[in-house]
């Protein structure tokens, strides 16, 4: 009987490896380690090194950051995990569930800029009457900063 050969893995990552892996920039790394979103430890070479969780957290970042959900808010519920360990599947299900109201808004927000928008394209003017951004003598200035018309929040 032969033995199957059991690949062994090195306990910690090299910056570069992790980039590899992650199919992040090493510069993205160390932004998201200077943001406390990641962290590493040096070795005797002074080289950093990463623990192989490293990876399902930045995985976790890159999803985030797909869906909209900006760095603070990741950085914030890193920051609920005891220990600040790499997040279980609970974990995940509990992240998630908490930015998904977020999402929702998001997507509301995203599907009414859609539909007005879809009102000036090629008119060119926006000064007639039916066009969802006219606001003539800037009525609108005193509602607040910001597009009000297409974004009210």
């Amino acid at each position: 009987m032969v033995a199957k050969a059991r690949r062994v893995f090195a306990e910690d990552l090299s910056v570069g490896e992790v980039a590899r892996r992650s199919g992040l920039a090493v510069s993205a790394l160390h932004f998201y380690e200077a943001e406390g979103l990641i962290r590493s430890r040096r070795s005797a070479g002074n080289q950093r090194r990463y623990a192989r969780e490293v990876l399902r957290r930045v995985a976790i970042i890159k999803v985030a950051q797909r869906t909209g959900i900006p760095l603070k808010t990741i950085r914030e519920a890193f920051q609920t995990l005891p220990a600040e360990r790499t997040p279980t599947a609970e974990d995940w299900s509990r992240l998630s569930a908490a930015w998904k109201l977020e999402l929702e808004r998001r997507i509301d927000r995203l599907t009414r800029l859609r539909d007005h928008l879809t009102d000036c394209i090629g008119c060119g003017c926006l000064s007639v009457k039916s066009c969802p951004l006219h606001n003539p003598w800037d009525e609108l200035g005193q509602q607040g900063p910001g597009p009000r018309l297409l974004d009210p929040d």
